[in-house]
């Protein structure tokens, strides 16, 4: 369980591992925040592999697309499992995220 960033021409790519949950959400939110500071605008989030998001993690999410919005970036949410993308949907998330592919 973890997060992997790196980065791919201009977009920094991070892939969550297992969950997104209250115990490890500060440690995403800090680091897409210092790749916003470093001149990152463009993130991917590769959920490929996460099982579950809690409350917490939906929150951090938020913060994270309203942080990067406000310096003119985007973010997009990748690899989605149909559960995932249910709970996007019927939080009405999915209006605040791109979803490429």
């Amino acid at each position: 369980m973890g997060f992997k960033v790196s980065e791919r021409g201009d977009v920094t790519l991070i892939e969550i591992g297992g969950q997104l949950i209250v115990g490890n959400r500060q440690l995403l939110k800090q680091q897409v925040l210092e790749q916003l500071e470093e001149g990152g605008r463009k993130f991917v989030v590769d959920f490929s592999n996460t099982d579950y998001i809690d409350s917490s993690g939906l929150g951090v999410l938020v913060t994270l697309s309203k942080k990067i919005r406000e310096k003119g970036g985007e973010i997009s949410l990748s690899s989605l499992s149909k559960d995932l993308r249910t709970l996007f949907e019927l939080t009405k998330l999915d209006t605040l995220f791109l979803f490429p592919g």
